[in-house]
């Protein structure tokens, strides 16, 4: 026997199957979505906040403007700042090393943390967190080349690619990473190489990966010290002591070296022509801080290439950089200054970083 049911009925048990479904749709989306990685962001102003007119776009702001991020990851912000990256302290510098620090102690289940800042001192920000984060999950550092209301602003595709690779478990004990024009560098390599194009950071040896439709990929690891292997403990350093670059150019004269010593330099930093240490004109300059035990280390301005402390550099009483360029040479000669390191532990430290 055959039973029919009536229109009304017939079209209620189709609405609450339709409805269970619903539910049942809904229910994995958010199981789904608390699946997804937390990534902390923290918002220190830059061109990626920095409107032409009204006030600058908050962390908050900068969350909401990224498409679809809620398909990768499951965002969390914060605002340290809001100021040009200029504008930012050696001061506030420690304050967000151990900002991230903190985060990561005291909440086990935080995937990563995008930190969104300006590029004009990006570089030497993203190497001193290389130095000083503790820990293996992913720091991203990220900014943009225009600004918001720009044609062409690049804040809102550059955030998503540093949320993904945070997100990204291939990132995990990479150090601190910069992501930029889908680019991926490492903290210790990364330079800002123009003024204005969307493709300025660039690095020696080539990104160690990059962002795309299908996902984060990466080619390499950076093969230098970095984060859970580095020996500076932030949370054992008051101030950052006085570190001041040089720049050897001719006619140079010597009065500038010994009147940033004077001054309170605890240590110089001069960017030599080419891979010179003769250090020619500025000689009775640096003469006069071996006198007064501030060490010199030895970079080049010609943006490549090594003075290496097998060459002369090291004989002649000075430290060699390596390859780190002047700017980074001055935050890794800041930090060794910081444990009261004598000339062969900072060479040994430029070696090792």
């Amino acid at each position: 026997m055959r039973y029919l049911l009536s229109r009304p009925i017939a079209l209620l048990v189709v609405t609450a199957a339709v409805f269970e479904t619903a539910v049942h749709l809904r229910s994995s989306s958010l199981a789904s979505h608390e699946e997804l990685p937390r990534i902390h962001l923290i918002a220190t102003g830059g061109s990626i906040s920095a409107r032409s007119q009204g006030p600058r776009l908050s962390a908050e702001d900068l969350v909401h403007s990224v498409p679809a991020l809620d398909r990768y990851v499951r965002p969390e912000w914060e605002q340290f700042s809001n100021v040009a990256s200029t504008a930012l302290t050696l001061e506030e510098w420690l304050q967000l090393a151990r900002r991230i620090n903190g985060l990561f102690s005291s909440d086990a289940a935080l995937d990563g943390v995008v930190v969104a800042t300006g590029t004009d001192t990006l570089e030497e920000l993203a190497y001193f967190l290389h130095l000083t984060v503790k820990g293996p999950r992913p720091v991203v550092l990220v900014g943009s080349m225009r600004t918001p209301g720009s044609a062409g602003y690049d804040g809102p595709a550059n955030l998503l690619s540093a949320f993904r690779t945070a997100a990204d478990a291939g990132a995990s004990g990479k150090g601190v990473l910069v992501v930029m024009h889908d680019d991926i560098h490492s903290a210790r390599e990364v330079v800002k190489t123009d003024t204005q194009r969307l493709d300025a950071f660039r690095s020696r040896h080539g990104a160690i990966g990059l962002v795309d439709r299908e996902g984060v990929q990466f080619a390499r690891a950076p093969a230098k010290r970095h984060t859970t292997r580095s020996e500076f403990d932030i949370d054992a350093i008051a101030e950052l002591p006085r570190v001041d670059i040089l720049l050897f150019y001719q006619g140079v004269t010597p009065d500038l070296v010994q009147a940033a010593i004077d001054l309170g330099a605890r240590g110089l930093v001069l960017a030599v022509a080419g891979a010179d240490t003769t250090a020619g004109s500025l000689a009775a300059g640096l003469e006069y801080a071996a006198r007064q035990s501030v060490p010199v280390v030895l970079s080049t301005r010609t943006g490549g290439g090594r003075i290496t402390a097998a060459g002369e550099a090291a004989w002649q009483g000075y430290v060699a950089a390596e390859d780190l360029p002047p700017l980074k040479a001055r935050v890794l000669l800041a930090l060794a200054l910081t444990q009261g390191a004598t000339q062969d532990e900072i060479q040994r430290i430029f070696q090792e970083y």
